[in-house]
Formats: C-alpha cells, structure tokens, sequence
C-alpha cells in the first residue's frame, strides 16, 4: 500500500470534512457542491484507513502489555487484531483497484517533434513514430493521425495522432519527454557519430468535454495545404488553424482532404490541449506527470538515450539498459515500457540516474 498517498487522502478528507460543515463557506463558497461530491468520493478509502490506523495503533499498545497473568489473553487479541489488519488492508487495496479502473484513460493524444539536429532530428521524430506504430499494431490499439508536417529526406517537423486502447495512458504516460540519438546520419558523409533529440508528449483525452469554450474565443482560418518544397497537395482550402484568443493555443490540420474533417480533428486537439493546460494549471504543485512534459528539447534534458552504435538504449530515469536497440525500433518494446514503468514507480523520489558516458 502507498501509505503516503492514504495519507494525503486522509488529511484531504479532513480538510473537506471542516469545510462542508462550515456555516460561512455553505453561504458563500461556489464551490461548496464540488466540495461534497469531494467529501463523497474520497471517503470509503478514507474511511478504511482510518480503521486501518486504530486497529495498527491498538497492536503497538499491546506491546506495552507486560502483565504475565494477560499474557494468554493479549496473544488472542494479538491474533484477532492481526486478522482483522489483513481484512482491512484487503478491502484497502479493492477500494484502490476500483479507483484506477474508473480512473484509467483508455484515449490520449501523442505528439513527436524534431528537437535538436536538424534534419537527424527530423528523421530519428520519424523512426520513433514508426516505433510506436509497430507497437500498437502489435498490442492491438486503435491509431488516427490528427496532424503532421513532413520535411525533406522522409523526416518529420511534428506528427500528432490519437491512441485508443484499455487504460491506454499506463502504457505510454512515461514516455513524455526528450528522446536522444546517438548515430552516424545519413547525410554524414566522414561516418562521424552526430547526437539529436526529438521529444514526446503524451496527452490524455478528456472523458468528458466540459469545458465552456465560447465562439467568440476562437479565430478560425481556412488555407491551402501544402508539403514540403512548397507544393500545394489541394486547391481549396482545406487547412484549418484554431487560435484560441484566451491561452493563446494555436492548433492545425492539413492532412484530410475535407475542410470539415480537418476542423473537427483540429476542435478535438484543442479540447484536449486545453483540458491538459487546465489541470496542470490547477495542480501545478502536484507531481511532475502533471506538469510541462516535454522541457525545451535540449540534451541534457533527456530521458532515453538510443545508442545505435552499441544497439543500446538507455532510460536515464529508470537507470536501466536494453542491448536490442534494433528489435526495439521494430516495435518490440513492451519489456523496455513494463520495466521503466516498475523502477520509475520505485525510484519516485529518487534523482533521475544519467549516463556520462554517453556525453
């Protein structure tokens, strides 16, 4: 159990519980409904380990107890409490599975972008998306592409697509950041080993849109698509970019032939973008799944390393090393995300491990 994590339910709990009872905060407080419906849901697991604490705190009492003549009577209690801590531990973590069931996100938006490098950078932007695309090929999730702006020599500037698959988020959440390579280019003609970035983004959808967003807070604009070299792919204008006045969010889609589909993708990218600045602004003192995720793409910022000479990839933050850089790149990931994801979730408040030697 992460008891620190009950902890903070609880002394939430609490919180709500002078609030909601609180004549002034009843009269005036707008947010005294969100604050009962807070109180409501929070409540069983707070409740669970609140007995959790008294039936812990009555067996250290027990120990205090060095009357002879209770020994036979203290051993039963001490059964009977110990039997009772398994119950309510069991009941503990059924009330948190059915949490993170309710709570799983079975769609997200992922974004990759060239960092650092230039055309390397654009390319490594483009194996990764091809990475991911194995790998949800294999793992059976359903893929849209939303937008994207090709460059020279089968690079990527940006793609963005949608992922939907049960509790789809677990999978990649710890994907987000910058992503750095270290390989001879294409374009190297002295075989010298260049180093570039392109960084990721993961990017829950909302389960339900219930922001307000007003017409009057977008400017929407209709172009020519275009690709690379300036070539128009369309003679109408089928482009749209939405500007969202209020948070200055830009978002465009180019890549359908109808201006409608490329308006309703590039609705849906807003929503989702705004949901995720909404609740990072909301929790900005939580933890660091909820903030900027993708830093400034700078190398030093990395959370992977792909070593294509040593066929070696490297997650900084785990402190773990794969030697199959190359099945990898295919799409056979799953063991390089299942074991990231356990020794992040061990190391949560480690620093993240660097490799110097990749420098």
């Amino acid at each position: 159990m992460d008891i620190n994590f009950l902890e903070q339910t609880e002394k939430r709990f609490t919180e709500l519980e002078s609030l909601i009872t609180n004549a002034s905060v009843i009269a005036t407080d707008p947010n005294y409904s969100s604050y009962l419906k807070e109180h409501g849901t929070i409540m069983p697991l707070a409740g669970k380990y609140r007995e959790y604490k008294r039936i812990k705190q009555q067996l250290s009492d027990l120990l205090l107890i060095e009357d002879v003549e209770l020994a036979q009577l203290t051993e039963e209690e001490n059964k009977e409490l110990n039997l009772q801590l398994k119950t309510i531990e069991a009941e503990i973590e059924n009330v948190l599975s059915q949490k993170d069931k309710q709570e799983a996100v079975n769609s997200i938006v992922m974004e990759i972008r060239a960092g650092t490098g230039g055309d390397e950078a654009a390319l490594f932007a483009a194996d990764l998306f091809r990475m991911y695309t194995r790998y949800c090929e294999r793992k059976g999730f359903k893929m849209e592409l939303l937008s994207s702006h090709a460059t020279g020599l089968k690079g990527l500037k940006e793609i963005i697509f949608s992922l939907e698959g049960d509790d789809i988020y677990s999978y990649f959440k710890n994907e987000s950041g910058a992503h750095r390579v270290q390989r001879i280019p294409l374009t190297e003609a002295s075989g010298r080993i260049h180093t570039s970035t392109a960084t990721v983004a993961v990017l829950p959808e909302p389960k339900e849109v219930d922001l307000e967003i007003k017409t009057e807070d977008l400017r929407i604009d209709t172009y020519r698509a275009s690709g690379h070299g300036g070539q128009h792919l369309q003679k109408t204008d089928s482009a749209v970019r939405i500007t969202h006045i209020p948070s200055g969010l830009v978002v465009q889609c180019q890549d359908e032939r109808s201006q409608g589909r490329n308006r309703q993708k590039a609705f849906r990218l807003l929503l989702v973008r705004l949901t995720d600045l909404r609740e990072k602004t909301q929790a900005s003192e939580l933890s660091q799944e909820r903030r900027t995720q993708i830093g400034s793409a700078k190398r030093s910022e990395k959370i992977r390393t792909y070593n294509y000479p040593q066929n070696r990839i490297t997650d900084h933050r785990a402190g773990v090393s794969f030697h199959n850089l190359e099945t990898v790149m295919e799409g056979e990931l799953n063991d390089l995300i299942m074991t990231v994801k356990k020794e992040i979730e061990l190391k949560k408040n480690d620093t993240p491990v660097d490799d110097e030697t990749d420098e």
